[in-house]
């Protein structure tokens, strides 16, 4: 029987739907790990187990239209059902799923960031982007040879692993920092990454702005430097150290960068009325550093660093064909990352006044109500009192490291099945969680149950039993895990391989029309 939530449609139309030229948002509602092993180069990651958070931010507005894949296993059909009560109207889902699309003749491809990578791989074929390999950027180090090397990635990134010596400075930060840095026009800069994407959009940005130093992308990153049997530096307290003052030439830059591709400056007026246009899409992103955004915002504006929102626009920007206005507070890093971003294919634009303009943004929707969890003083009596089955509904690989003994690990998507099978009918459970929103949307799915939750973390704090299972669950069950993504940054050294020949890939795998949307010169095509 139909459901009045939602139609099914098969691979052929959502692949017409896709290439329309119409708003569409191509939810992929598997967990990360599945996500991650093989999905259409225009989904977005927005797992069952967070939907509700995620989506009103991925999906603004309520009426898009939406079309939901899964394994073809009915999770898009219960994620419908959730969407539907939180008022979407348009929902469809993808008719068999990621099978069927694969059935149908199209790709699904592994990895995650799809787009944003893809556009890498491009920038440097289309602009022939300079590179240095790791051996050659220490014999520089070694010989004393002057060098500015910058870490383009996020702090936490540069902390966790980095080339010994480099700057952390993100790519959203370059146009206003550069400078600073590397006052002398003669020395070089290399920009680098964990892999390819941010060092060569980095070495792009700073070369699109005309600066006189020569610029140079290090080739394959973090993982280049590891595969040439270099050490890594772990642990770097580094902080980039420039002022970031606004230099009028570093405005005038951004603004000639800007009118050379045709990105508009809007006035407060003109970007009010793409607000409100009731039929289209529009986001209001922040692009500058956590704590300017932090220490004040237009009211409204959502964060989007603006080097991580060219390197993963998926995580930010739901809807394919939706409009996107960027904000500062000094009119030099909106422009330039709406420069690459309309590169990348998005209607975008900047607008006068930046994060001071007076426009009126409707407000962001209230993610799920939570519930607070079980005291910590209060969790061994209530245990031996209730004797309850114990679900952990953290992340697959916290789990292996500790747990509550004897709980049972699940997610979002199975839990209803798991304690239907494990727990007796009047048996309470507690369920373990990593915070108050995951345990929020997992208590949803167990009406019915006598149910309670806490934090997994103050079940080691109140001195309960733990226990690890390094092994469980089994690789094929951690579903929330992307393997060869991440243990590419814990010294495999086959994952990085791996990885690099699948960015290095990504070109050949795609059909002409997921590569039509973006914009750059000829030689990108060849």
């Amino acid at each position: 029987m139909p459901s009045p939530f939602f139609s099914l449609v098969p691979a052929t139309t959502l692949r017409a739907w896709l290439n329309d030229g119409a708003e569409i948002a191509l939810l992929d509602v598997r967990e990360a790990g599945q996500f991650g092993e093989g999905h259409p180069f225009f989904a977005i990651p927005a797992a069952y187990s967070q939907l509700e958070n995620e989506v009103p931010r991925l999906v603004p507005r309520r009426d898009t239209r939406i079309v939901l894949l899964d394994a073809g296993d009915g999770v898009a059909e219960r994620a419908a059902h959730r969407l539907a009560a939180l008022k979407y109207t348009h929902l469809h889902v993808l008719e068999g799923g990621a099978p069927a699309w694969a059935a149908a003749g199209y790709v699904l491809f592994q990895g995650v960031n799809l787009p944003s990578k893809t556009f890498g791989e491009l920038v440097e074929h289309a602009f022939d982007t300079p590179r240095l390999s790791a051996q050659e950027l220490q014999r520089r180090q070694q010989a004393g040879e002057p060098l500015v090397l910058l870490d383009g990635r996020t702090l936490g990134e540069h902390r966790k692993m980095t080339i010994p010596g480099a700057t952390p400075l993100p790519n959203g930060e370059l146009a206003l920092r550069w400078h600073a840095l590397a006052p002398d026009p003669h020395t070089p800069i290399v920009v680098h990454c964990a892999g390819r994407t941010r060092s060569i959009i980095g070495a792009q940005i700073l070369r699109s702005l005309g600066i006189p130093n020569p610029v140079i992308a290090l080739e394959n990153g973090t993982q280049g430097w590891a595969l040439a049997g270099l050490q890594l530096e772990h642990g770097s307290a580094r902080r980039d150290p420039s002022a970031g003052d606004v230099r009028p030439q570093d405005q005038a830059a951004a603004a000639a960068l800007a009118e050379e591709l045709g990105v508009p400056q809007l006035s407060a007026a003109q970007a009010q009325a793409w607000i409100d246009e009731r039929t289209r899409t529009t986001y209001v992103l922040d692009v500058r550093s956590a704590e300017e955004f932090a220490a004040g915002t237009l009211a409204g504006a959502r964060h989007a660093p603006g080097g991580q929102l060219l390197q993963a626009t998926d995580q930010s920007i739901g809807v394919r064909h939706s409009r996107v206005l960027l904000l500062d507070d000094e009119a030099i890093r909106a422009p330039v990352i709406a420069s690459w971003l309309w590169r990348l294919g998005y209607e975008t634009a900047t607008v006068e006044g930046g994060i001071r303009a007076p426009l009126r943004l409707p407000a962001h929707a209230d993610a799920a109500p939570t519930t607070a969890p079980l005291a910590r003083q209060d969790l061994a009596a209530w245990v031996a009192q209730h004797a309850p089955l114990l679900v952990d509904v953290q992340p697959a690989l916290a789990y292996r490291q500790k747990h509550a003994a004897g709980a049972l690990w699940s997610l979002r998507p199975r839990l209803a099945a798991q304690v239907q099978a494990a727990a007796r009918a009047d048996q309470p459970v507690l369920l373990l969680a990593p915070d108050a929103a995951t345990a929020a949307l997992a208590l949803t799915e167990l009406p019915g149950r006598r149910l309670q939750w806490a934090l997994a973390a103050d079940w080691e704090a109140a001195g309960l039993a733990l226990e690890s299972t390094p092994h469980s669950p089994a690789d094929s069950e951690a579903i929330d895990y992307l393997f060869f993504v991440h243990d590419r940054h814990d010294g495999n050294l086959d994952a990085a391989r791996r990885y690099l020949s699948w960015e290095t890939g990504l070109i050949a795998q795609c059909a002409p029309d997921e590569l039509a949307g973006f914009r750059l010169p000829a030689a990108a095509a060849a």
